[in-house]
């Protein structure tokens, strides 16, 4: 598979890149545990088919401690034991916000409710925020074709820098 464009060429670009990764920034020291944030992150990828993202998500996971028998579950997050009723709810939130188009009434109240039980506003507001911007990432990255399995965990720490 051969990249479409290297948008990080362009000048816009690279705007783009600065403002998201801000954001990726905001994230890492928002509400959230970085298992669940990364869970969903894995569990968007999985569902936009973006290989690139959820290369460097497991990776990621894994670097912060996940272990290979969860990570490995997350596609079958309803049927494995491994995870927690907030993971859940997350999960839950997460696979219904990638798939609008499947569901005229968009994210159920069923799994709105859920989700509030187990997140504060706060949490929710960034629960949402990352889900929105998973999809964003996996919509550029699929789009140009970025490959995966390139991603080293070593480098995260250097694409906050100078945002």
């Amino acid at each position: 598979m051969e990249k479409r464009l290297e948008f990080a060429a362009t000048d816009f670009g690279q705007q783009y890149y600065k403002n998201m990764l801000a954001n990726e920034a905001l994230f890492h020291d928002g509400p959230l545990s970085s298992a669940t944030a990364e869970l969903v992150k894995i569990r968007a990828s999985q569902i936009n088919g973006c290989g690139y993202c959820l290369d460097m998500h497991t990776k990621d996971a894994a670097s912060y401690g996940e272990t290979a028998e969860r990570l490995a579950m997350v596609a079958v997050w309803r049927e494995a034991p491994h995870f927690t009723e907030s993971e859940r709810a997350a999960l839950a939130l997460t696979e219904e916000a990638c798939r609008l188009a499947d569901n005229p009434h968009g994210v159920s109240d069923e799994t709105w409710e859920t989700a509030r039980k187990h997140f504060e506003d706060e949490e929710l507001a960034a629960l949402l925020a990352m889900i929105a911007q998973i999809n964003a990432w996996n919509r550029l990255n699929v789009t140009i074709r970025n490959p995966a399995g390139t991603y080293d965990p070593k480098t995260k720490a250097a694409r906050y820098a100078g945002r």
